[in-house]
This record gives C-alpha cells, sequence and structure tokens, in this order.
C-alpha cells in the first residue's frame, strides 16, 4: 500500500488530507490519471509529485511503501 498526500486546494477536492492505495508498479503519471478518475478532481498535470520527500519526474514507477505527495503549483509576489 502507498500513502498519498493532498496539500493546498487539492486536499478540498479530494476532500480527504491523505489516502491509501495500491500504486506499486505504476508510474507517477498513471497514478495522477487513476486518482482523477477515482475522486472527481481537475486534471493532475500541473501538480508537481514528490515520492519519499524527492521531487519525482512522471515516468518515475512507484515502489511498495512510498509516500507519494501530490503539490500544487505556487504563485507569489
Amino acid at each position: 500500500m502507498n500513502k498519498i498526500l493532498f496539500f493546498a486546494h487539492l486536499r478540498d477536492e479530494a476532500g480527504e488530507e491523505s489516502i491509501s492505495l495500491d500504486a506499486e508498479g505504476k508510474t507517477v503519471e498513471e497514478l495522477k490519471q487513476m486518482v482523477a478518475e477515482q475522486y472527481q478532481m481537475k486534471r493532475l498535470d500541473s501538480v508537481m509529485t514528490a515520492i519519499n520527500e524527492e521531487f519525482a519526474p512522471g515516468d518515475e514507477v512507484i515502489k511498495a511503501g512510498d509516500v507519494i505527495a501530490f503539490i500544487p503549483p505556487v504563485s507569489g509576489g
């Protein structure tokens, strides 16, 4: 199992701060698509992803026990 964390407005969209899913063997992009469909979220294309607190590219494969965080873009000035 994997823990998926949602930050900022993604937490509101998902209705949860975190969820547990079996994402082992999936790429980050596959997980984004699965979560977006399952939780009726907007596309997660622009969302940064971290695996075990390290930013991860879309083609990185998730391992059992990894903690995945979805972090939306932030603007400031």
